[in-house]
């Protein structure tokens, strides 16, 4: 917004609109003045990390005694040909369907590729430069790209398939080379994780024409011996996988090597099995990953489409299970959307575009809405009108499923009209594209979500390689539809965490209560002490809200409200019941995983032992 676009009285507007809007009780709104709804929904609930564990009424596949037979056998170790084939026939490796995936991949990227370069979160990379042996470090957003093969679609997306084939086939013999058979067992580099192997197996399959089309019969022959090769691979290291959905993406690229190899049927029936097994582990019983993180929930839907397109290329139906799979993962994933159908930034995720969502919902054939209270999966959503208010509420991830876990336990965002107001830093799993490598541990620390921090500590401890350690180890949860006395209606959510408590003796509970106009959103953070009596001294505290982009933000005289002039042309205020309110810069990793200068409210202090009580307001103007 231009220069001299906040109206003249925008800083009395902020203060005149103050005292009587900002709670102040411990409530935040006095009990006179509302009637509590569904007061059966009302009673708290503590979510725990790990409660969330396999799913009592999980969805297995149908099996006669002589399939089952079958997949013992080949557990044990006897050969797919001898189980499936006449005796002393022996058939080379080759593909027995052409698969037709509804995933596009980023036709920018695959542009780039046949450039010469890797285009991966807005960072190139030579094709000439890349360590195709595993062996020498790259950045991580680098190395998936490069050894999972997601690559293909990119390139698929790019061009007919006699101009992008070319290309394909010399990356593929680059990468043949460095690697000219699989290891024993998953090793140190990145070229033979479970995780990055099944998805390489997949992206062969599935994309196989780009890889196979060309006129070099001996490049042709050593891609079939590779799929086949790695399908063996993955057959006796699946289970050493990192964490349980890198292992789902193996069982997946199992099964469909199964369907689509001469003689497959007993890999087939062995995938299924591991397949419905290792699912039933990564995810939580209202159908989220416990990774938390809404990257990961879009890969574990993106495999399962990917698979159901190898059924179909063979005229087979897929199994029921995979249908209600997918009827599970996709209302988790739209619980995250905002107004404009952009996902929020949590757990390393960065505002994942509309489109991108919208593509992936659309492939999956689920028709769902989102679930507003996530409880296991840990996010609550509040629908206001056209404002979207998202809130965690629940620990961080176990560290054997966090991929890139955040201390972000109570952090909100919160938008309206498509516009976000309050955001989180997002953007961690993303670092090494634009966003440099440095940020990542920053971008995961409570700093970066729009929460409350005690002494500039993190919540829960964040380690390297996306690792949490301790901190919050249970979330008190409590939702609650109201009734304002002459306001309208209204919906009360109050949580806390104990991350602070071992520390400092001091609980963190949040009460957050949004208009069901959309149009105002109340806040308190209270810091409780754990104890009858509080510790003597004090100590420093910090509440952090960073804006979203296109937002000129102008302090109130007074230091405790500002003005937001928002980018769709809406005014809103912000106020802070006590404490001076702080501009900070701030960054904000956007739909295409570019670092965007953004700003932050920041209340600063200290605060007894004994606790305090921080109170705030955002109210939209006119």
């Amino acid at each position: 917004m231009a220069e001299g676009t906040f109206p003249d009285l925008a800083a009395r507007e902020v203060h005149d609109a103050d005292v009587s809007a900002v709670p102040m009780a411990s409530t935040a709104v006095a009990e006179d003045d509302l009637i509590v709804a569904n007061d059966d929904q009302a009673r708290a609930e503590v979510i725990e990390p790990g409660r969330a564990l396999a799913i009592a009424d999980f969805p297995v596949m149908s099996s006669n005694p002589g399939e089952w037979l079958i997949r013992v056998a080949y557990l044990m170790g006897v050969p797919g040909s001898m189980l499936s084939m006449p005796i002393g026939k022996k058939v080379g490796p080759r593909l027995l369907a052409t698969v037709t995936t509804p995933l596009a991949g980023d036709r920018a990227a695959g542009i780039a590729l046949r450039a010469g370069h890797f285009l991966v979160h807005g960072a190139k990379t030579p094709i000439a430069q890349a360590d195709f042996s595993g062996s020498a470090r790259m950045t991580p957003p680098l190395e998936r790209a490069v050894h999972s093969f997601d690559w293909l679609a990119d390139i698929d997306a790019s061009a007919p398939r006699e101009e992008a084939a070319p290309v394909a086939e010399r990356i593929m013999a680059a990468w043949l080379k460095a690697n000219p058979k699989p290891p024993s067992r998953p090793g140190k580099g990145a070229a033979w994780t479970v995780g990055n192997t099944g998805a390489r197996l997949m992206n062969w399959l599935v994309h196989a024409p780009l890889i196979l089309s060309g006129v070099d019969r001996e490049l042709r022959s050593r891609t079939l011996h590779a799929i086949a090769d790695t399908a063996r691979w993955l057959d006796r290291n699946v289970t050493r996988a990192d964490d349980r959905l890198a292992e789902a993406i193996g069982w997946s690229a199992i099964v469909a090597a199964g369907l689509l190899l001469p003689g497959g049927r007993p890999r087939r029936l062995y995938g299924e099995a591991g397949l419905m097994h290792a699912l039933g582990e990564a995810l939580g019983d209202d159908g989220g990953v416990l990774s938390r993180s809404p990257l990961a929930q879009m890969d574990a839907i993106a495999a399962l489409v990917n698979l159901r397109a190898c059924y179909e290329a063979l005229r087979a139906d897929p199994p029921e299970a995979i249908e209600q799979l997918l009827a599970l993962l996709v209302p988790p994933l739209l619980s995250l959307q905002h107004g404009d159908g952009s996902l929020g930034s949590w757990q390393g995720a960065w505002a994942v575009p509309s489109g991108t969502v919208a593509a992936l919902v659309e492939a999956s054939r689920v028709r769902a809405r989102p679930l507003r209270d996530v409880r296991q999966w840990g996010y609550q959503r509040v629908v206001a009108n056209k404002s979207v208010l998202l809130l965690d509420a629940a620990p961080p991830p176990m560290p054997r499923h966090a991929r890139h876990g955040c201390a972000s336990t109570l952090a909100l965002e919160f938008s309206a009209g498509g516009q976000r107001i309050f955001v989180n830093c997002g953007g961690s799993a993303c670092a090494g594209g634009i966003v440099p490598v440095r940020l990542e541990q920053g971008l995961r620390a409570t700093a970066a979500h729009s929460t409350l921090t005690i002494d500039d500590a993190n919540s829960t401890a964040v380690l390297i390689n996306g690792g949490i350690g301790n901190g919050v180890t249970e979330v008190e949860v409590e939702r609650r539809d109201l009734e304002l006395d002459g306001q309208g209606a209204a919906t009360r959510l109050e949580a806390s965490h104990n991350g602070y408590a071992a520390r400092y003796g001091l609980v963190h509970r949040r009460i957050l209560i949004v208009r069901a106009d959309g149009g105002e959103l109340r806040g308190e953070d209270l810091l409780v002490p754990t104890g009858r009596k509080g510790k003597r001294g004090k100590v420093g505290y910090a509440i952090r809200f960073h804006l979203g982009p296109d937002i000129e933000a102008r302090l109130s005289d007074d230091r405790q409200g500002v003005g937001l002039a928002l980018g769709d042309g809406s005014y809103w205020q912000f106020r802070a019941g006590e404490g001076e309110i702080a501009l900070e810069e701030s960054l904000w990793v956007d739909g295409s995983a570019r670092p965007v200068p953004v700003q932050q409210l920041v209340i600063q202090g200290l605060v007894s032992r004994g606790g305090g009580t921080f109170s705030w307001l955002l109210k939209r103007m006119g």
